[in-house]
């Protein structure tokens, strides 16, 4: 039941208006959830402009493809240290909006009643030629940097 109830929490986000609620709340967090080969060889999104940093943690570990077993205490820690709590508002980010779904249910599941999914990803889902970067964090012209 109490899964349930969080997967009706989790609302998705385009990311124009994820970046709007940034700037707006200092206490809102956005976590990145993608590889740490996403991030090093396609670029992170960048919060030095509102004055912070994004948080970094694996969804699913690589090469494996699996489930990072210690992602919600890691999430939750990281979260803490940046002093949000289960009301802040939390925005989860991957590549096209799937395993960022995912994390943001798993950490709602875990007491953070306030997280979105940013439905568009970094980098958007596949065009009808199979590209991305049509839609997402990059296609919207917001800030980020080459890992």
């Amino acid at each position: 039941m109490l899964q349930e109830l969080s997967r009706l929490e989790v609302d998705n986000v385009p990311v124009a208006e994820t970046w709007r609620r940034l700037e707006r709340d200092a206490r809102a967090q956005l976590v990145d959830v993608r590889t740490k080969a996403e991030w090093q060889f396609v670029g992170v999104p960048d919060l030095a402009p509102i004055g912070r940093t994004v948080i970094l943690i694996e969804w699913q570990t690589y090469p494996q493809g699996t489930t990072n077993p210690d992602f919600v205490e890691r999430c939750a820690e990281a979260l803490r240290k940046a002093s949000a709590g289960p009301d802040t508002d939390v925005f989860f980010l991957c590549r096209s909006g799937a395993r960022s779904l995912s994390a943001a249910r798993a950490m709602a599941d875990h007491g953070f009643a306030r997280c979105h999914n940013i439905a568009e990803g970094f980098e958007g889902p596949l065009d009808g030629l199979r590209h991305r970067a049509a839609q997402g964090w990059k296609a919207a012209g917001l800030p980020w940097v080459q890992g």
